[in-house]
């Protein structure tokens, strides 16, 4: 969509206690990135140091009226609906927050301090604020600026609910989507109270609590449907238990399907967005191992994911908790990224895969200079500095890939007895064939497999 048929949208947010100024700008500038992602033209932000979100509409009177300046409402919260200088246990509210330092907004060009610059800057008819509020807040900044407000779960939401292709990532998208609604569905117009009548119990439902219900039971339906189609997701999951399996796992955008496409020589989606891949993706490591190696793409995570995401998906995830070898993949090119392993490492220990075996890659390697790849290597000796672009680098990391899971191999003599011939083909599909010869005994093999490999093998023989 061109610049200028893109909604406009004001970027919200609140610096709170324990953020520093760097993790805030980042946390704001990947912000801007989702509401690019889901078609938003960001024109400014509105930023402001606080102990706490306000109240009743998130930033202070003063960012109120500032922001306002920017939508074209009037920057006050209507009578009828609390203000968040309203006094609360004998105290204003902003007093219990923290005073409201007069910080200027932050445009993404020029300063727009007053009323004559923010007229310059376009009107914007969307808000999104950097962190999840509640539904009152909401409504609060709605009704003060005459703007829509998306909050980040919503963005977030918005952007999985497009890129979702598969049956299964619909599923999980529309089961997270409906539970993030349900607290936020409003009164409609109409009669306060619903299905009162003779022998009834009371008055009845409101149709806010019908809404309500109805959402419940859509939530309840789809669960049932999603827990069909991950029941052969399962199955899919045990038939390669006993195979070599690798995950890449990382932020959004690090890269991850990019390493992918070039690891197993596949064509899949590959785009410069947040969440462009959300189906989980298994393929064989090319060229082909023996035996082979079959690697998964994940869903990508990021700060603040939504929990409900994090619940839904949580299936789809379960290919890096059962994986041998989990490829954690940083973009090495972004100053923020000591931040986004950590949420990556918070992800996999929500989801029970914080032991798996780990490689560490750092991936654009391309995009840094040579002083900052000394830097990164000096700071992450056991991680690999690569690019997805270059052969040489996919061939490196492919390398140790097999290096992990041939680390325990041995190398021993098998006979097959002519009686088992049957097994020859289980043999090459499960051990490196070094050689072979035949005599009067039967089938004679040296290999190279796992011990446990051969056992099952020496047993099957016998």
């Amino acid at each position: 969509m061109p610049a200028e048929e893109r909604p406009r949208a004001i970027l919200v947010g609140v610096q709170l206690p324990g953020v520093d100024d760097a993790e805030h700008a980042a946390s704001l500038t990947e912000l801007g990135r989702l509401a690019k992602t889901l078609g938003l033209e960001v024109v400014a932000r509105i930023t402001q140091k606080r102990s706490t979100l306000a109240a009743g509409a998130v930033i202070g009177e003063g960012k109120l009226l500032e922001l306002a300046r920017h939508t074209g409402g009037s920057g006050v919260i209507p009578s009828g609906v609390p203000s968040h200088r309203q006094r609360r246990g004998g105290r204003p509210i902003d007093e219990m927050d923290g005073e409201e330092p007069a910080d200027a907004a932050e445009p993404l060009e020029d300063s727009v301090d007053d009323a004559a610059d923010a007229a310059a800057v376009p009107r914007a008819s969307v808000v999104v604020v950097d962190h999840e509020i509640s539904p009152s807040q909401a409504r609060n900044l709605e009704r003060a600026t005459g703007a829509e407000v998306l909050d980040r779960s919503a963005v977030i939401l918005a952007i999985f609910q497009r890129h979702a292709r598969s049956r299964e990532a619909r599923l999980q998208v529309e089961i997270a989507r409906l539970a993030y609604m349900a607290p936020r569905l409003r009164e409609s117009g109409g009669a306060d109270r619903q299905g009162g009548g003779i022998g009834a119990k009371g008055a009845g439902e409101s149709q806010i609590e019908i809404d309500r219900r109805k959402v419940r039971d859509r939530i309840a339906q789809l669960r049932r449907e999603l827990a069909s189609i991950e029941q052969d997701a399962a199955t899919r999951r045990r038939r390669r238990a006993e195979q070599n399996t690798v995950a890449i796992v990382g932020y959004t955008n690090a890269g991850k399907s990019s390493l992918m496409r070039a690891l197993t020589s596949t064509d899949l989606l590959v785009a410069d967005q947040l969440f462009a891949t959300l189906d989980t993706t298994v393929r064989a490591l090319q060229p082909e191992t023996v035996p082979r190696i079959l690697v998964s793409d994940t869903v990508g995570f990021i700060k603040k994911l939504p929990h409900d995401l994090v619940a839904s998906f949580r299936s789809t995830l379960d290919e890096a908790r059962e994986a041998a070898l989990l490829v954690h993949v940083v973009d090495a090119a972004d100053p923020d990224f000591p931040a986004q392993i950590a949420v990556t490492v918070q992800v996999l220990e929500e989801i029970g895969a914080a032991e798996q075996p780990r490689l560490l890659v750092l991936n654009k390697a391309d995009r840094v200079d040579q002083t900052r790849a000394a830097e990164l290597v000096a700071a992450y000796p056991d991680a690999l500095l690569i690019s997805s672009r270059r052969r040489e680098d996919v061939a490196a990391l492919r390398a140790r890939i097999v290096q992990f899971f041939e680390r325990d191999f041995v190398e021993t003599d098998l006979l097959i007895p002519y009686s088992q011939q049957r097994l020859v083909g289980e043999v090459h599909a499960s051990c490196r064939v070094l050689a072979e010869t035949c005599d009067e005994a039967g089938r004679h093999l040296r290999i190279r497999a796992h011990p446990s490999v051969v056992a099952k093998l020496r047993a099957a023989a016998d």
